[in-house]
Parts: structure tokens; sequence; C-alpha cells
């Protein structure tokens, strides 16, 4: 029970400093909470929220918040950062990451300084599915590839039966249908994601650091 206390209060943690982060972007802007609902499609008690640190919001809303707000995905999630340049080489070593737990995902972002990337990686955990609350699909635009390291997921997809993966398989799929992870088992499962996003929606400011 301790552990489980531990980890809600860090996911909590990690809220907060997500919505100052947020709140940090917008006021630099000189936006308001009605300005970025309204560039970003979200609802502004969505958008307050987030500040608030109430609420992490799931892969395709915060897409749509970075969108919003004109800058790279991974703002939301490091402060300093630098482009990725052709030639260039980057490494993430253990525990290189910044953690983003969801009601019901925890993911690992991946190379979360490095901003301009055609992909965004990600290492996740997952419940089994009776102990996640779904209220809607994940959706947006781009492509998704998912592996599974550990146990065995089933991924239910919008107007589709659902599949199930064992340990090393993976699945490929457009990303704009409706799709929900859970782990297939009753233990928590591993899984690296790495979503596509379509190069006319990239953010291309030429900044090497932000902040």
């Amino acid at each position: 029970m301790d552990q489980q206390v531990s980890r809600r209060t860090d996911a909590a943690d990690r809220r907060v400093r997500m919505g100052e982060r947020l709140r940090q972007l917008r006021r630099s802007r000189g936006l308001t909470l009605s300005d970025v609902a309204r560039l970003s499609g979200l609802a502004v008690s969505t958008v307050s929220k987030v500040e608030r640190g109430l609420m992490a919001l799931t892969y395709d809303r915060f897409s749509e918040l970075a969108d919003g707000l004109g800058i790279d995905l991974m703002e939301l999630f490091s402060e300093h950062g630098s482009r990725f340049r052709p030639g260039a080489v980057a490494i993430a070593r253990e525990d290189e990451y910044r953690l983003h737990v969801t009601e019901n995902y925890s993911y690992e972002m991946l190379f979360p300084e490095l901003r301009g990337k055609a992909m965004t990686p990600m290492l996740g955990t997952l419940q089994p599915f009776e102990r996640m609350r779904f209220d809607r699909f994940v959706s947006h635009a781009g492509e998704e590839f998912l592996i599974v390291l550990e146990g065995r997921v089933t991924v239910h997809l919008e107007d589709r039966s659902p599949v199930t993966l064992g340990k090393g398989e993976s699945l490929y799929f457009d990303s704009s249908r409706g799709h929900l992870y859970a782990s297939a088992g009753p233990q928590d499962a591993r899984i690296l994601v790495v979503c596509i996003r379509p190069r006319e929606m990239e953010q291309s400011p030429d900044v090497e650091s932000t902040g």
C-alpha cells in the first residue's frame, strides 16, 4: 500500500510540473486559457485542469496542445532542448526519460530534450484492461508502431476486432484509427511505442533551446 501511495504522489507531482510548464509556455506567448483552447481544439476546462495539475493528457490530447501552442511536443516535458540536425546521433542511457503518467498508462518519453524528431519513441507500462477506465478511443494523425517487450498486450481498434500480441510481436497501423492498449494478462505489460507524425504537422522553428 505504501508503494501505491508513493506512485500516486509521484504522478501528482509530475502533473503539477507539467501544469507549470504549460502555464509558462502559454504566458510567454501572451495567450489566455481561451486562446489555447481555441487553437488546440481542447475545452477551456481541460486546459485549466492541466495547468492546475489535476489532469494528465493522453498522447493525442497533448499533441493537440503542442500544435495549438506552436511548439515541439517535447517542449511540454523539458524546458531545455536542441534541434536534431542532419548527421546527428543521440544516445538515451537508462533512466534518461520523462515519465508521463495518465489514468490508464505510464509512458517513459525518450529523448525529451531532442526537438524536431520525425518520430516520438516511448516505453510504456500497461495495466490489465479490467483495471483501466476508458471513455473514448485515442486517435491522432500519423502512423504508429508497437512491440511487446514483456507480457501480452491486447490492442483494441475502432471498428475492428481486438488484436492480442505476445512478447516480441508487433503491430504497425494508421493511428488516426481509434486505438487502446491493455495488458492481456493479470500482470502489467511493457511495450515500446513509436509515433510518427505527418511532416506537414511538425513544428519547424529553428530554435536551439526554449524556456
